[in-house]
């Protein structure tokens, strides 16, 4: 588990992804843990991963705190209202829906372009105006649910929004989502602890691997060529999503 956490986490801090989305399916396909007690996991990590990404984020003056908490308020309630629905809803109907996550997140990759104006992250916090602000609260909260729901950061909807909808520059979206997903999955994760759902031994050493590959790949992100691993990574998504799904369904898959 740590070693398969370590992969997690190295891969997830080269894509800004964090690594649930490869836990979950590391620890129920691999190691057979229950698909809630996974989630829960998948939570604590993210708690790990993004305090150590926010605090350097905050040094370098990167993330919009003010924009965070405000922001904060709707995720976090969303996190407790998605947590308390993953205790009831089947672990069938959850795989599920993991699988669905697994494959927009590759599509999303697969659509994503570089990008041209490198100069769009450069401001500041306070150097933009923000709109679109009851949108963006909205949106959060569906973020904060499919955190507590599924063990994901929520990054992948709160990015894109900032950056797209609320006219916040693309660094600072990501630097703020960082920030943010912490607080998120604490929420989220005091709900399964509360329900027996945690077990702490695969969360510590799963923890550990994702802590250990998130430092790695914080500094070996200038040495990869980002394309390559964009492209291996979609691979290893759409695959995982067919997994999951196939799971999810009682059916099993040729590999």
């Amino acid at each position: 588990m740590v070693i398969g956490g370590l992969i997690a986490g190295l891969f997830g801090s080269l894509l800004g992804l964090g690594g649930g989305v490869l836990i979950i399916p590391l620890l129920t396909l691999v190691f057979g843990v229950p698909m809630k007690e996974a989630i829960g996991t998948s939570l604590i990590c993210v708690i790990a991963t993004s305090s150590g990404a926010a605090s350097l984020y905050v040094r370098k003056h990167f993330a919009d705190i003010r924009l965070a908490m405000t922001l904060e308020l709707a995720t976090t309630i969303g996190a407790i209202v998605g947590g308390l629905a993953a205790g009831i809803i089947k672990p069938e109907v959850l795989t599920i829906l993991f699988s669905v996550l697994l494959f927009y997140i590759a599509l999303s990759m697969i659509r994503k372009r570089p990008e041209k104006n490198q100069e769009a992250g450069s401001s500041a916090p306070g150097d933009y105006q923000i709109t679109n602000f009851p949108f963006g609260m909205g949106a959060s909260f569906f973020a904060g649910n499919i955190s507590g729901l599924l063990g994901v950061g929520g990054g992948v909807i709160k990015v894109p929004v900032m950056y797209l909808m609320m006219g916040v520059p693309l660094r600072i979206a990501v630097a703020t989502s960082n920030f943010m997903i912490g607080v998120t999955a604490t929420a989220g994760a005091f709900v399964y602890y509360a329900r027996g759902e945690v077990d702490l031994l695969v969360s510590g050493a799963t923890m550990i691997g994702v802590f250990l590959g998130a430092l790695v790949g914080s500094r070996i992100l200038h040495l990869i060529k980002m394309e390559h691993l964009k492209k291996a990574f979609i691979i290893v998504l759409l695959y995982l999503s067919v997994e999951m799904l196939f799971k999810g369904l009682h059916l099993h898959f040729l590999f």
